[in-house]
């Protein structure tokens, strides 16, 4: 299903897309197109992309073709989704102790689609962190990774 989102394969790619999308949600799933859990994540994410085409904009980032942006937000689960708006990275409190993205996939479309009205409203009124409604128990769990320590 990736297929049918567009793909950023460079830094250059990324930082216009972070930098060019304007009052808009930028979903960023980083991860890669032969892993099942990303397919499935991708499954979710093309098919509200049209829904949600008003408050978002959704785009693939291969980790293996942005190594800067991986190391960047300490991708090391897949799939990895980092959202931003106007060009600052949104926080979401999942109740977890990484709100910098969501690891994993999503439950379901509706988990998705209340996520990123959430995190639009939340911009809109100028907030960088915004409170997850996804129920607790449909958010995955997972240990923190600390590299070099």
């Amino acid at each position: 299903m990736s297929f049918f989102l567009p793909k950023l394969t460079t830094k250059k790619d990324i930082d216009e897309v972070i930098k060019g999308v304007a009052e808009k949600v930028l979903v960023l799933r980083f991860g890669r197109d032969d892993d099942s859990v990303c397919l499935q994540l991708d499954e979710i994410l093309s098919k509200t992309a049209h829904d949600l085409s008003n408050m978002a904009s959704i785009y693939i980032v291969d980790v293996d073709k942005a190594p800067i942006y991986t190391r960047y937000f300490d991708i090391s689960y897949i799939p990895s989704t980092v959202f931003f708006f106007n060009g600052q990275h949104m926080k979401v409190d999942y109740g977890s102790p990484d709100h910098t993205k969501f690891v994993g996939s999503f439950k379901t479309k509706q988990d998705f689609i209340d996520l990123i009205e959430v995190i639009y409203r939340g911009a809109m009124r100028g907030k960088m962190i915004v409170q997850s409604p996804i129920d607790p128990q449909n958010i995955p769990k997972y240990d923190l990774l600390y590299h070099g320590i």
